[in-house]
């Protein structure tokens, strides 16, 4: 666990070198980004620490108030109250920091006594300590290291790909349970998840992410059974203490689970608090099927094709689960979610999402996938003030949600704020590894920043992930498009045009995927022709929502001044207007 993290700009590496030292010398662990591991992705390891952290230290300057990496880090540490701001060169602090204490330390030389040091040190103390500096250990005795753990990803045993959902879906949910035993650090879901399939030992794992321990293990579902192992490993000993195979009927899953968290509990000698049992026992339904209902439902949000079809598909998953359990509200929460972009995206006004969105704010007002759902209805509604609060208050709620991060730089991007975009965006695609739409806009926020280094990281990811999507279904037109567009940014033309070629045999009528290829064409291929000749048949029947993505979307620039693209919005702007004024 890092006590304080360190933001800060790279021309104010030497006093952020100094201030960490100052910090460590009176007993806290501290983190700066100069000690990120070479192997790891540099967004991964920023929210992880951020996530962790018990202060963050923003270093200001002028060169950080202009960086967008120094602002985003900010802005987490403010929404999650654990902001300590000292100003190092006199800059004018940008909104709303502003409007919150912060130490000047200009000139500071390292004066132990030095007002602004002292002011500091205050605000760390009441984050860090409770209210007082962490003394420096005693020579000669070493402090007692805290237990710390990552829960690898569960092998899939089923003989069935498909069914990987599902032991994605009991890792993260033991993973959560650790995640509330207050003496236990547990490294955060999307840091685990990116060692799924790498094949590394566990003492590597435990050097690359500083953990004490490492739980490994296996699901085989078959029919109303499951079967699960799992082994818990003394990273410093490289020595299994604990392991244990369960076979059990599939509606004794929750059972299941608790009693694994509160094995390891066990093993590692920890005390588990009545209020930490408690926590750790409370699910969001009783229902095995519904559970099982809901993570296959997830799966298809964030992997499928989203077409109406598909769409329509993740409705009735979450409609059967809700039948089996009416209070489970997370999947009124997800139902709510693809309603409203069938609504909106695809003109369906027979569909409307609020019943089940207010819904799932009734059963559960906490659940930060109900307000990211809300705040992204809104966004597509095109009430954009009314879509922040919803947004903002699911950050607060977890700042680790995968929708809430997407809603956020979805409503960022429709904005027209590329670069406060792209923390969202990066958080987004960290949380879920599965997924290519976040990391997608990444490289058209990136390139449009004209930071291609960002744009071909993220394009490698989105690659990654889209061929890994096509190797189920082959058919999988977002995949495609996402795949394509991660093609023409790393520069590999031929291929790009196969996909297209390819793609619009398989799936002609997938105006989504046809738009994303325009973009792959216009911005990374330079052809204009192409890229107005597929968006044609999208803007031919685009809804309003997607119509202010289009004119917010830096991948249109290169054709905005074409007199066929300008034609294509005003015929655009017409016919959704003629319809807003029609009689209902």
């Amino acid at each position: 666990m890092t006590d304080i993290f360190i933001s800060y700009a790279r021309s104010t590496a030497a006093q952020a070198k100094q201030i960490a030292e100052a910090l460590r010398a009176l007993g806290y662990g501290v983190w700066r980004d100069d000690e990120i591991p070479a192997n790891r992705a540099y967004a991964d390891v920023i929210a992880e620490r951020l996530n962790t952290a018990k202060a963050v230290v923003v270093i200001w300057s002028a060169e950080a108030v202009k960086s967008q990496w120094v602002r985003s880090e900010a802005e987490r540490a403010r929404a999650d109250d654990k902001l300590v701001q000292l100003n190092i060169d006199g800059a004018k602090l940008p909104m709303p920091f502003d409007q919150t204490q912060c130490a000047e330390m200009n000139g500071w030389s390292g004066d132990p006594n030095a007002s602004g040091w002292l002011q500091v040190l205050a605000g760390i103390a009441s984050l860090a300590t409770g209210g007082s500096p962490t003394p420096a250990p005693s020579p000669g005795v070493p402090a007692k290291p805290r237990l710390s753990i990552c829960v690898l990803p569960f092998a899939n045993m089923s003989g069935d790909a498909e069914q990987e959902y599902f032991s994605d879906g009991i890792s993260e949910d033991i993973i959560t349970d650790l995640s509330k035993i207050s003496a236990l650090s547990v490294v955060s879901r999307n840091t685990a998840f990116t060692l799924k399939g790498k094949g590394l030992d566990v003492p590597q794992i435990a050097r690359q992410l500083n953990v004490s321990h490492v739980l490994e293990g296996s699901v085989r579902k078959a029919g109303a059974r499951v079967r699960i192992t799992a082994q818990l490993i003394d990273a410093t000993q490289d020595d299994h203490i604990w392991a244990e195979r369960y076979d059990r009927d599939l509606d004794d899953i929750f059972a299941l689970q608790d009693e694994i968290s509160e094995a390891i509990v066990a093993a590692l000698k920890l005390k588990l608090l009545p209020a930490e049992k408690k926590a750790i026992e409370r699910r969001g339904t009783d229902s095995a099927e519904a559970y099982d209902l809901y993570l296959m439902a997830r799966q298809h949000y964030v992997t499928g094709n989203f077409d109406p079809r598909q769409l329509e598909a993740i409705i009735r998953l979450c409609g059967k689960a809700v039948e089996i359990d009416p209070a489970y509200a997370r999947a009124w929460a997800l139902m709510g979610s693809v309603q409203a972009s069938l609504r909106s995206r695809f003109g369906r006004q027979d569909v409307d999402a609020s019943a089940a969105i207010e819904t799932a704010l009734a059963l559960d007002p906490g659940l930060p996938e109900a307000h990211a759902a809300k705040g992204e209805h809104l966004r597509l509604d095109g009430q954009l003030d009314e879509a922040w609060k919803e947004i903002e208050v699911a950050l607060g709620l977890d700042p680790e949600s995968f929708t809430a991060n997407d809603a956020a730089g979805n409503l960022n991007f429709n904005q027209g704020r590329i670069a406060e975009a792209i923390p969202y965006y990066e958080r987004a695609a960290a949380l879920m590894e599965t997924g290519s739409g976040s990391g997608a806009v990444l490289i058209t926020c990136y390139t449009a920043l004209g930071d291609m280094v960002g744009a071909r990281r993220a394009a490698g990811m989105v690659l990654a992930r889209a061929e890994a999507i096509l190797a189920q279904d082959r058919s999988n037109g977002m995949a495609m498009g996402y795949g394509a567009s991660a093609l023409a940014t790393l520069g590999e033309a031929d291929r790009t045009r196969d996909w297209i070629r390819r793609a619009l045999l398989i799936d002609p009528d997938n105006q989504l995927m046809r738009y994303n290829f325009a973009c792959a064409l216009s911005v990374h291929l330079k052809d204009v022709n192409g890229a107005l000749e597929l968006v044609g048949p999208y803007l031919a029947q685009v809804t309003r929502a997607d119509l202010d993505w289009v004119k917010a979307d830096p991948d249109m620039d290169a054709l905005r001044d074409d007199p066929r693209f300008q034609a294509m919005i005003t015929a655009a702007e017409n016919r959704l207007a003629a319809a807003d004024t029609a009689p209902a």
